[in-house]
């Protein structure tokens, strides 16, 4: 029941910069199928570095007796434009030279991306979604979303996310993409360009999506006698090397430079002022030790939202707790829509 689609769209796309794209494709995944009404629709949205197969990297929300039921819900999630998952990216060959963008692929912001879904969306005849989910970046696009088509949700559940990118998170960004750039491959056209940079980015990245008390629970010394080759620096290693073998520098590039650029606010005279136009029944859940999106940005968003939830869950894995932490994070949801009087499984 699990299926993977190309959605074509062979015209000009304007970007929020004004710039534009000649077409895309989004890559996507579809799990269960629509009910005769059409209202059992999940829509997720994945975060940095993730792909469209939701199954993957939240197994355990997705499945026969799981909270969202392929035999209940119709779930889909699109690679997000600029991705390396199927979605055109800058890897992909621009239509109008033939050859790959590369480093000339254009700026993109969470709201082009979330454009990109409403493209999808109405091609698919989707009129109503029950629930849109994300965490991290899938969760700022969702937000978005919300924002943009407020009559289009029922419920919103964003996990360890933000209205605004904080300072604080480009930062970690900009770090590590001065870390792309001192690779010397990074100026070339080629596939494996800033690819020794971007593990170092990702061994950047770690220290904000991990903890103080991740990194001591799982990479301390078991005796006193080590002085070279420590567990927490091959674990560095590690991680750059993993994402180097699934990813590319110009994607990381992009989508970080998007992530840095979100803030609901824009054009839309403010953050408060954007957050009343959603009329889903929102759940906000924070992770008690993110250092990347700490639980004050939930918390806000929940204070800013009418009758919006606002949960914490206790984890030891900091904001990559979005992805560990399944069972409390299928707790909450639960419990979100037994207090909305909702019904997370439609039949």
């Amino acid at each position: 029941m699990l299926a993977n689609h190309l959605f074509e769209y062979p015209h000009e796309f304007k970007l929020e910069s004004g710039k534009t794209l000649p077409g895309f494709q989004l890559a996507y995944t579809t799990y269960g199928e629509l009910n005769k009404e059409k209202n059992n629709v999940v829509w997720v949205c994945h975060a940095l570095t993730a792909n469209s197969d939701f199954t993957e990297w939240w197994p355990d929300l997705f499945g026969p007796g799981k909270l969202y039921d392929p035999t209940k819900h119709f779930v889909i999630c699109a690679n997000m434009l600029g991705g390396c998952y199927g979605s055109t990216g800058p890897l992909s060959p621009n239509p109008r030279t033939g050859v790959p963008f590369f480093h000339s692929f254009p700026q993109i912001t969470n709201r082009d991306v979330v454009n990109t879904f409403e493209l999808l969306r109405n091609d698919l005849g989707l009129d109503q979604i029950h629930t849109i989910l994300g965490g991290s970046m899938g969760g700022q696009q969702a937000l978005e979303w919300t924002i943009e088509k407020p009559d289009l949700f029922e419920n919103l559940v964003i996990v360890a996310s933000n209205a605004k990118h904080s300072a604080w998170g480009i930062a970690f960004n900009e770090t590590q993409r001065q870390a792309i750039k001192q690779d010397l491959t990074w100026k070339l056209n080629t596939e494996r360009a800033g690819l020794n940079g971007m593990k170092v980015a990702r061994a950047i990245a770690l220290l904000s999506y991990r903890s103080h008390l991740t990194y001591d629970l799982t990479q301390s010394e078991e005796t006193d006698e080590v002085f070279d080759g420590y567990k927490a620096s091959s674990y560095q290693v590690y991680q750059g090397e993993k994402l180097a073998s699934r990813f590319n520098a110009f994607t990381y590039w992009i989508l970080s430079k998007a992530m840095d650029s979100h803030n609901v606010g824009r054009k839309r005279e403010g953050i408060a002022k954007a957050l009343k136009q959603i009329k889903a029944n929102a759940l906000f859940v924070g992770i008690d030790n993110d250092v990347l999106f700490p639980v004050k940005e939930q918390e806000f968003l929940a204070k800013h939202i009418e009758n919006a939830s606002f949960h914490v869950i206790d984890s030891k894995y900091g904001h990559d707790g979005f992805l560990i932490e399944m069972s409390k994070l299928t707790e909450k949801i639960q419990l979100f829509y037994k207090q909305k009087k909702l019904k997370p499984v439609l039949v």
